[in-house]
């Protein structure tokens, strides 16, 4: 056997062990009295934030800019438009709304498996889009994304065990704009079997992009059954719901396409720059997208979220690493989980600009964080500058990170299994817990075991060639993309 024979085997082998462990996990997870769980904003305040909400609708309004959905809110809703355009909606259709929207959604690979399910304990992960540039693996060059970049993307997601979705991180900027969309959908398609986040600039662009998917996967009702895809779009703070996006959120509705709704919002620009004040706003808004959605089609699929982005203000840059990202994101996803809408946020993103060490303390930071405040789906994993960079290598130990915070993020399981009565009594006169069956059974599911990270002894180490973690990432990526 070759030893680039032998390097796969051993990577095959430690993919399948991780899918097992992360099976394994999740099982484990759910028999648990009680997980670990941080929480932001407890019911008390939820309930505070949801009432911000319901007078920000009724009080100060939305403006909808798509006709046919304005005239019906004031028509059969009992909404009303003043004079500068805003619609009011009323807090009897805010709740029906809410209602209405179904309280999980599940997502499937193209085999027909659940890969995400937002009503699990366990999180769902996704990569970032439409960066403006990549950082080159291979060349530690930035420069902008190309379709082969979005090829590699898509190979490399469905390579890493933890990643249940694929999305493109960048645009193909050699590509034409009309074009764009459907050349990334292709090439996410044919080189990942899982589903994908997407993103349409229009309804034209939507419907091709949503044939083409029928195309490759199916059928469109097989797409409805199974859906294979979560399509993203989301207000303009403040408080504005653009034509393209009414009309791409009813298409969503009526073609029961699983949509995620949520705005991008800047604190102290956009929206209030308290953290509670960015909640309700953005909160707000994106409800204001679910009534429309659910006014088109009832208990049709959609989630939510608040994509609120700090800004360091000295510079007027984006601070994804910060902790008020994780701090709004979060606080967000306990208000929507109090209302039953299912959710996501961002983690695995730094504001660095290379693939170093504050990338990997900001990206550790932040999924451990996700982990344990139990949401359920985290995407924008792969992200540098502050979202504006795409990189492989970010990926890849977003991968390796994702698996040390959903072991954390299981708990202690406590049951007369766990707690090993039997076992101390005979094992511990002879010292045999090693061999003992209960030590024999959990000892590949008690542990998580890591395949990038060093736990080695040094000379060991220095013996295999003292690779760091640069090292160990960069040879496991040619390892999938050659």
């Amino acid at each position: 056997m070759t030893e680039s024979e032998s390097s796969g085997r051993r990577v095959r082998r430690g993919r399948q062990r991780k899918a097992e462990r992360k099976a394994s996990a999740s099982q484990e997870s759910s028999k648990l009295a009680q997980q670990v769980s941080l929480q932001l904003v407890g019911a008390t305040q939820a309930a505070m934030i949801h009432d911000a909400v319901k007078k920000i609708l009724w009080d100060v309004g939305v403006i909808i800019e798509h006709r046919e959905t304005r005239n019906r809110l004031v028509r059969e809703c009992g909404c009303h438009e003043d004079a500068a355009g805003y619609i009011h909606l009323t807090p009897d259709l805010v709740e029906s709304s809410i209602a209405s929207a179904p309280r999980s959604i599940q997502l499937y690979d193209h085999d027909g498996n659940v890969r995400v399910d937002t009503s699990s304990k366990t999180p769902s992960y996704c990569p970032g889009h439409n960066c403006v540039r990549i950082l080159d693996f291979r060349s530690n060059e930035l420069r902008p994304c190309s379709l082969e970049d979005i090829r590699e993307t898509a190979k490399l997601c469905e390579a890493l065990p933890n990643i249940d979705m694929v999305c493109s991180l960048g645009y193909p900027s050699e590509v034409p704009p009309q074009d764009e969309v459907v050349e990334t959908v292709r090439a996410m398609y044919e080189n990942c079997s899982k589903p994908a986040a997407l993103l349409a600039h229009d309804d034209i662009i939507q419907e091709r992009m949503l044939n083409l998917i029928a195309d490759m996967t199916g059928g469109w009702q097989r797409m409805v059954d199974k859906p294979v895809c979560l399509e993203l779009m989301g207000p303009i703070s403040p408080l504005k719901l653009p034509e393209e996006l009414c009309l791409r959120l009813i298409n969503c509705a009526r073609w029961r396409i699983p949509a995620v709704c949520y705005p991008a919002t800047f604190p102290g620009m956009s929206c209030p720059i308290s953290t509670a004040g960015a909640i309700a706003q953005s909160s707000a808004e994106a409800i204001a997208g679910i009534v429309v959605h659910q006014l088109a089609e009832p208990g049709a699929p959609v989630m939510s979220g608040s994509s609120i982005l700090p800004m360091d203000l000295r510079q007027a840059n984006l601070a994804y690493g910060s902790p008020e990202y994780m701090m709004a994101g979060l606080g967000a996803a306990d208000y929507f989980r109090s209302i039953g809408i299912p959710s996501w946020i961002g983690a695995g993103c730094s504001d660095s600009h290379q693939f170093d060490a504050q990338a990997a303390a900001e990206a550790g930071a932040n999924l451990a964080i996700a982990a344990l405040a139990s949401t359920p789906f985290v995407h924008n994993l792969g992200f540098l500058s502050g979202g504006r960079t795409g990189s492989l290598q970010m990926l890849t130990l977003c991968d390796e990170l994702v698996g040390w915070s959903n072991r954390m993020a299981t708990g202690v399981e406590v049951n007369a299994d766990s707690i090993a009565l039997e076992v101390v009594k005979r094992a511990v006169k002879n010292n045999d817990f090693l061999t003992d069956e209960h030590t024999q059974q959990r000892f590949m599911t008690e542990n998580w075991y890591p395949d990038l990270c060093e736990r080695s002894d040094a000379d060991a180490w220095l013996e295999a060639g003292a690779q760091d973690m640069t090292a160990r990432v960069n040879q496991r990526l040619h390892e999938v993309l050659g």
